[in-house]
């Protein structure tokens, strides 16, 4: 396993439910943020790139949450990004999310390395060398 990178983000007004909590499904976008993060830092991209005259990259497969406790408005997350597995053809993110340091939440998400063909099709392909190696810094 790598080292974690890690990225904070206040939870916003708008964010919280009716019970005053951060909404569920808030913790699937703050995956995404943190992932965003993390690619960025490698000097990479969530965003279909062009190369070779083909579009890749890298669409979910999977992803999962669960909760522990609940946050606020204004509560400051701190989320940790972890590859859990980088196979031949996807990668798995596991993320550990903390407030105030206390667990609140642990999620995963799985994308694959795929290839879009000029149809909209998408092919799964294996990752290149070169990418493996950022992905693995």
């Amino acid at each position: 396993m790598s080292e974690p990178f890690r990225v904070t983000r206040r939870v916003e007004f708008y964010e919280t439910d009716m019970a005053g909590i951060m909404h569920f499904s808030n913790f699937f976008r703050y995956m995404e943020f943190a992932e965003v993060e993390f690619l960025r830092a490698q000097g990479l991209s969530v965003a279909w790139q062009e190369s070779h005259g083909e579009r890749i990259g890298f669409p979910r497969v999977s992803a999962a949450c669960e909760y522990r406790r609940p946050v606020r408005f204004d509560d400051v997350v701190e989320i940790e990004v972890r590859i859990a597995r980088l196979g031949g053809k996807s990668i798995s993110y596991e993320f550990a999310f903390t407030c105030r340091g206390e667990a609140i939440a642990q999620g995963k998400v799985t994308a694959a390395y795929c290839v879009k063909h000029a149809d909209g099709t998408l092919e799964s392909v294996e990752i290149p060398a070169d990418l493996r190696e950022k992905l693995s810094r």
